[in-house]
């Protein structure tokens, strides 16, 4: 075999190392973006049922959903005027959430909670309960933290609970079988 043959061989079986090396992984990553109730309720009812199906699963909160994430019972001093009117403006935790449709002035949002229970589905705050459970990971996009002056000290106690960029997002993406948006 030439040199010349032979170094392209060894380039193709570097190429093919390199791609069978980034084989996805059963994993699901999902960027959770909305700050409905109803949509975050859909995010946790899949990543739940995609860590039953024993897949890894890793949710990206990033700007409105972030609401979703907020201690309601916790408070953050020395923040700035706009962050403090964002605070303010925005829900605070995931029982105040509105419905993307139908929220009826408020009252919406009672009225699936109550269906809900009747028909014995999980509630927000269980589903929470069980992704933690069931190690589904929650990273908070800090870019979107920042623009609305929120602090890692005021969300939730989550075991999973990460700040990062999106950076971490898109590598976490890569990397699995299928990519969400919600």
């Amino acid at each position: 075999m030439s040199l010349e043959l032979e170094q392209q061989v060894k380039e193709l079986e570097s190429r093919i190392n390199k791609l069978s090396n980034r084989q996805a992984k059963d994993q699901l990553s999902m960027v959770v973006f909305s700050g409905d109730m109803d949509k975050i309720l859909a995010a946790m009812i899949i990543a739940t049922g995609a860590t039953a199906m024993d897949t890894k699963v890793k949710l990206f909160f990033t700007f409105w959903a972030i609401s979703a994430l907020r201690d309601p019972a916790k408070n953050v001093k020395e923040k700035n005027f706009i962050s403090k009117m964002f605070g303010m403006m925005l829900p605070k935790g995931r029982n105040k959430l509105k419905l993307s449709n139908m929220n009826m002035a408020g009252m919406g949002p009672a009225m699936i909670k109550s269906i809900m229970k009747k028909n014995k589905v999980a509630s927000l705050d269980d589903l929470f309960k069980i992704a933690a459970e069931q190690g589904v990971e929650i990273n908070i996009c800090e870019m979107s933290m920042n623009l609305m002056g929120f602090k890692k000290e005021e969300m939730i106690d989550y075991p999973g609970l990460n700040v990062c960029g999106v950076a971490t997002f898109l590598a976490d993406a890569e990397e699995s079988k299928v990519q969400l948006f919600i």
